[in-house]
């Protein structure tokens, strides 16, 4: 088996021969992608119900649909998304070519999590391929089952010479990470986020950090609680709760949580029946490292839904917590988990203010029938994402940016952004080599005459741009 530095250099000399910069290579290899996903299907659907208990539905829905839409908009857009890009011009440039070239930035690493590690594994590869790039990825190894998977059966549709996959536990990535790479993608924890900068900055390497945090929800007087109580459910249910997009806690009034909590305790009873343990629609926990982590945030607060747990099966019913409090340790960490704490507030300036002292997070949530109080959050208020109304649904659009601020991550991906992001964007000038007399005004011996020429010529007068080409 090849080393890291071996593979490394393998597909470093590829990149330099120039071999993944053709259109024509590029879209072989995602087609190539797209019938990885359709081939393994079943085995992919598999490898998640071993590691996450992944329902089948989750997993198409979540894993396998919304990669093959990815590439599918790669493959209908990467004709334009590669065309040079023609900008605006000075007087002094009139009589040249300005654009932006697409340049791939070379070898690039992606580091995929383990809650959807088809999906965030996958996603980040279709732009790197279609930006050019030659990739390693290094799926995690606490799926176990998926990561053997992509190890076993990508490498036989993909470009060997191209692209490889590296099986790495935490020290074997460290060692990774001390190689250069042209550009990073991580997605995981602000922890490992935090580690995999601090070795990108000893190159000067660039990096997408795809984090996490604790996504506020705030559910208001005036709105449709049963509604809001299904499309929260479905949120923070969804993969066992092992989403980092997933509402982390709700804010509410006190007259609203007595409704909110019956209707989520009908929802409930509704998604997953009156045992959800024997349910085939919900997930388990990923391991037992994690099953211990959120059990004891169990503890925190009042349990009015759900609350049993089995080691055994790493089983977490729905739970809700009420009379939780800001400072209780289930508020000071990503729940990560199908547990939900409720917290009391007097109002929508209360819960503003309640989610403004905290670090910014991937997504915001807001339930309200009124736009007013949908825009007063929308203003007031800044993370990666915002969705109204709904959980999780924007994160689905390919025309939207998907990424965090702050602590929950920087950059971002999705359609054409995924593009953009393996993308270094080249300025490029192209002069002829004649037309010499309209250079001397910018040549010593320097005059006031010609300083007020160069000036004129040079500077972008308000309301006054060249387009000439």
């Amino acid at each position: 088996m090849a080393s890291q530095e071996e593979v490394l250099e393998r597909l470093r000399s590829s990149f330099l021969a120039g071999k993944t910069r053709d259109a024509k290579f590029r879209l072989s290899q995602l087609e190539a992608l797209a019938r990885f996903l359709e081939e393994n299907r079943k085995e992919i659907c598999h490898s998640l119900k071993m590691d996450l208990s992944k329902p089948q539905f989750e997993s198409e829905l979540s894993e396998l649909s919304l990669v093959r839409s990815e590439i599918n908009l790669a493959l209908s857009s990467l004709s334009s998304w590669m065309k040079d890009e023609y900008v605006t011009k000075n007087l002094a440039t009139t009589f040249d070519t300005a654009f932006i070239r697409k340049d791939p930035f070379g070898v690039v690493l992606i580091i995929g999590p383990w809650n959807y590690p088809v999906h965030l594994t996958l996603l980040p590869l279709v732009g790197a391929i279609a930006a050019g790039n030659c990739v390693i990825i290094k799926p995690s190894e606490i799926s176990q089952h998926t990561e053997r998977l992509l190890a076993d059966h990508l490498p036989r549709y993909l470009d060997k010479d191209c692209f490889a996959v590296i099986c790495a536990g935490a020290d074997d990535t460290s060692r990774l990470l001390e190689n250069k790479f042209d550009y990073i993608f991580f997605t995981g924890n602000t922890h490992v986020g935090k580690i995999v900068m601090a070795a990108a900055a000893k190159h000067l390497t660039p990096v997408t950090l795809e984090l996490g945090g604790k996504n506020p929800c705030y559910v208001d007087e005036e709105c449709d609680i049963n509604n809001a109580a299904r499309r929260i459910s479905w949120s923070r249910y969804f993969n066992a709760g092992q989403t980092c997009l997933a509402p982390d806690y709700v804010l509410c009034t006190q007259k609203t949580r007595d409704q909110l909590v019956e209707a989520l305790k009908a929802t409930v009873m509704e998604f997953y029946g009156q045992d959800p343990k024997v349910s085939p629609d919900l997930g388990r926990i990923i391991n037992n490292r994690h099953f211990h982590r959120v059990s004891a945030l169990l503890s925190n607060g009042n349990i009015v839904l759900g609350g049993q747990t089995d080691e055994a099966e790493k089983y977490i019913a729905p739970t809700i917590l009420i009379d939780v409090k800001e400072s209780d340790p289930v508020m000071q960490e990503e729940i990560f988990g199908p547990v939900l704490p409720i917290l009391t507030i007097s109002g929508l300036d209360m819960a503003i203010e309640f989610i403004n002292r905290r670090e910014r997070s991937l997504a915001t949530y807001v339930y309200s029938s009124k736009s007013q109080v949908v825009q007063q959050f929308l203003e007031r208020t800044s993370s990666g994402g915002f969705c109204a109304n709904d959980g999780l649904l924007h994160s689905t659009l390919m025309s939207l940016p998907f990424g965090g601020i702050g602590h929950s991550g920087m950059g971002k991906y999705h359609g054409k952004f995924s593009f953009d992001t393996f993308c270094h964007q080249r300025a490029c000038l192209l002069r002829s080599d004649g037309r010499e007399k309209l250079n001397e005004i910018r040549y010593p011996p320097y005059t006031q005459r010609h300083l007020g020429m160069a000036v004129y010529a040079m500077e972008v007068k308000k309301g006054w741009s060249c387009s000439i080409q």
